[in-house]
């Protein structure tokens, strides 16, 4: 199997590629422009990957960066966990799926550092790429999902940036959360948070991001089951009430038999509604 994630441990790089396809939506003629194994940031020497796609066209346009699950040590950004940069291109979007440093390599907080990496990368990128920076999305699956939430919450926290592009910015407009945990101290496979120079609970309350949510925190749409045995529903029902409390814009999408939910037609529909909600199809940059 080829293998996608080329991370600190790795011993070589892939080269980017570029390849174009029909679009999804079936226009006739339209074009999706796709660069696989893109370098976003470095770190040691390192690449951190990702692949991205758009519509041909002169844009600029929104931006879903897509985060993938796999409680941090497997999965990649192709696998289901992940969106289609394909299928999000054809729906008008600058789409990116990053790959992080996984825990059996390099421990916590490196996978955080890197989606942080990846939205400077972002923000860095808008003459390279057809991006609209103030219309940048975050979505993410079960541990993915928590990386968002925390990069919405913490931000940098105390963490030093890592990967490259250190004067940019992390901003975004909004987030999308799928099946994910927000506090980790309550969550069974919380434990694989552990860096190597910290105590692991005080480490894994400071990664919660239940711990960080303030009135300022950017609009987020919840997507959870009362069946997911990987992250119980507790989880995002404590987030929501403390969205609640904290008077943050937020959306809970409430199913109680769709288990432990991936990157599905039903979560392309309600992100896509949400984020078109949030502006995203909205106010261009000239």
């Amino acid at each position: 199997m080829k293998m996608s994630l080329i991370i600190v441990c790795a011993l070589s790089l892939a080269a980017a590629s570029s390849v174009s396809a029909e679009a999804a939506n079936g226009e006739k003629g339209a074009k999706i422009i796709v660069h696989e194994d893109v370098v976003y940031g470095r770190v040691q020497g390192a690449g951190l990957l990702c692949d991205v796609a758009y519509p041909e066209g002169k844009g600029p346009f929104p931006v879903i960066l897509s985060v993938h699950g796999g409680r941090w040590f497997r999965e990649s950004k192709s696998t289901h966990s992940a969106i289609k940069v394909r299928d999000w291109a054809a729906f008008g979007y600058v789409a990116v799926s990053i790959d992080y440093r996984l825990i059996g390599c390099s421990p916590a907080p490196a996978c955080y550092q890197d989606v942080l990496c990846a939205i400077r990368w972002l923000h860095a990128n808008p003459h390279k790429y057809p991006i609209d920076n103030k219309r940048i999305f975050l979505i993410g699956q079960s541990a993915g999902g928590h990386l968002v939430s925390l990069a919405a919450t913490l931000g940098d926290g105390p963490f030093k940036r890592t990967g490259g592009w250190e004067d940019q910015p992390h901003d975004f407009r909004a987030m999308i959360c799928v099946s994910s945990p927000y506090e980790l101290t309550k969550l069974d496979w919380g434990s694989g948070w552990t860096p190597s120079s910290e105590e692991p609970v005080a480490a894994r309350q400071l990664a919660s991001p239940i711990n960080h949510i303030s009135a300022k925190m950017k609009p987020i749409l919840i997507l959870h089951s009362d069946d997911d045995k990987s992250v119980p529903i507790q989880q995002a029902l404590d987030m929501v009430n403390a969205l609640k409390k904290a008077k943050v814009q937020h959306r809970f999408v409430h199913y109680q038999n769709k288990g432990h939910i991936s990157m599905t037609e039903d979560v392309i529909r309600e992100a896509r509604q949400f984020m078109t909600e949030q502006g995203a199809h909205l106010g261009a940059k000239k």
